[in-house]
């Protein structure tokens, strides 16, 4: 498909800045493309009105480590170069890939010193992409990444403000436990121990996969058509229990709620045809377009995404394009706070 199909004219005052405080009162944007009203503005605290007992939400319990690192490139005979490195995903105990800049200056076999963190460089690939192999490994490195590393705040933020005190706390959802992300799952921000509390009450269930977002998630789609577009890969895992669960949440009518489109890439990626969803660990690129048929997730909650994202092509491709179209319009126009820290929506899949 033509990525220009996918192009939105989005005002810079659209684009939140902070999260929403407390964090479930959020705007909720409700998108039914079968159902009337197709559009409903709430908040997400109303969030259990829209689910009945027995449906389940699944929720990506990954953890955003600090993978913003500030460091110097060393090479015999040149002088010191600053350089900047987003980890993204790891490859061993002691090596990750990572997008550098300025990319064009970093050629295999370079050093870095990140404040006393050593790495040399490893391999070069396209847009920046370098493996970087560390001279500390397992939870050496761990610590050493945590001591000299940054939130990676998402650049459509870090171009208008500086990272604070207060990112540590917001980039971070309530549940988070499975250290590995980049990036946070941004739908599952809203979240607090009171919408917890109303969820329970209402007896919706609550199920954790782990996919660890990488900050190719922010990388915009430069190929005209979709089918020249490469998906970076990221890493994840669904347990047995969990799979279990959602195979019997789905046996006796309850619904499948994805919290964001990391845990609904995750449960695509682990489920059969049949739609039963299976114990599966690795990485997946799945790239999800308009004609994608959906096997496990009946609804979905996401934020609202880029331009010409990936992700705004696959919430088109879970509730028709047409329909987000005029979703996207009605936020724009309503004031409704776009991206990372931005207001949330409920999307029902369309028929299919």
């Amino acid at each position: 498909m033509r990525v220009d199909l996918f192009d939105f004219d989005l005002p810079e005052e659209n684009i939140a800045l902070r999260l929403a405080s407390p964090r479930d009162h959020a705007r909720f944007l409700a998108v039914r493309p079968n159902g009337q009203p197709m559009l409903e503005d709430r908040q997400v605290f109303d969030l259990p009105s829209f689910l009945k007992a027995g449906d389940a939400l699944v929720f990506n319990d990954t953890k955003v480590i600090p993978a913003q690192l500030e460091g110097v490139r060393l090479r015999e005979g040149a002088e010191r170069t600053p350089v900047s490195c987003t980890l993204h995903m790891r490859v061993a105990a002691n090596s990750w890939k990572a997008f550098a800049r300025p990319g064009k200056r970093i050629k295999q076999g370079d050093s870095i010193d990140f404040n006393g963190l050593l790495a040399t460089v490893a391999a070069k690939g396209d847009a920046g992409e370098i493996d970087l192999v560390f001279d500390a490994s397992g939870p050496e490195l761990d610590q050493a990444i945590a001591s000299v590393g940054h939130i990676p705040l998402p650049p459509y933020i870090a171009a208008k403000r500086p990272e604070d005190g207060q990112d540590k706390q917001d980039y971070q959802t309530i549940y988070a436990r499975e250290e590995g992300a980049v990036a946070a799952p941004t739908a599952g921000l809203h979240f607090t121990p009171a919408l917890f509390d109303a969820l329970d009450k209402a007896g919706i269930e609550r199920h954790f996969v782990t996919l660890h977002v990488g900050a190719g998630t922010f990388l915009p789609v430069k190929a005209d058509d979709t089918n020249d577009h490469k998906m970076h890969q990221e890493i994840g895992h669904v347990s047995k229990a969990t799979a279990d669960a959602l195979n019997a949440v789905r046996a006796r009518g309850g619904r499948i709620v994805s919290v964001g489109t990391t845990s609904l890439r995750l449960l695509e990626s682990a489920s059969g045809d049949d739609g039963q969803v299976l114990p599966w660990s690795g990485a997946t690129g799945i790239f999800i377009t308009p004609g994608y048929r959906f096997k496990a997730v009946d609804m979905l909650m996401t934020n609202f995404h880029l331009p010409k994202s990936t992700l705004f092509m696959l919430v088109s491709a879970f509730a028709g394009m047409e329909t987000m179209r005029a979703a996207y319009a009605h936020a724009i126009e309503t004031g409704y706070r776009f991206y990372s820290y931005g207001d949330s929506s409920l999307l029902f899949r369309k028929d299919d």
